[in-house]
């Protein structure tokens, strides 16, 4: 099964080798269907704090790596 790939925009960078992504899609309403935007902030390891606030970036699926981080950048 391929892993998710998303892209999103880095909101925080304070923490060690890891980055806070905010990642955004537009859902269509089921009864007024109008296209709604929703967002989801994911934790993404960055071994070497490469990434700073306000970088468009893309995570992929991984393997957990603590509790909250089971995401990892690839890129740009």
């Amino acid at each position: 099964m391929p892993k998710r790939v998303l892209k999103g925009l880095v909101v925080s960078d304070k923490l060690d080798k890891t980055i806070t992504v905010l990642v955004s899609r537009k859902v269509m309403h089921p009864v007024y269907k109008k296209y709604i935007k929703r967002s989801k902030k994911y934790s993404a390891h960055d071994e070497k704090n490469k990434f700073k606030t306000g970088e468009l970036v893309t995570i992929q699926e991984n393997k957990p790596i603590s509790k909250t981080k089971k995401w990892v950048v690839i890129g740009k």
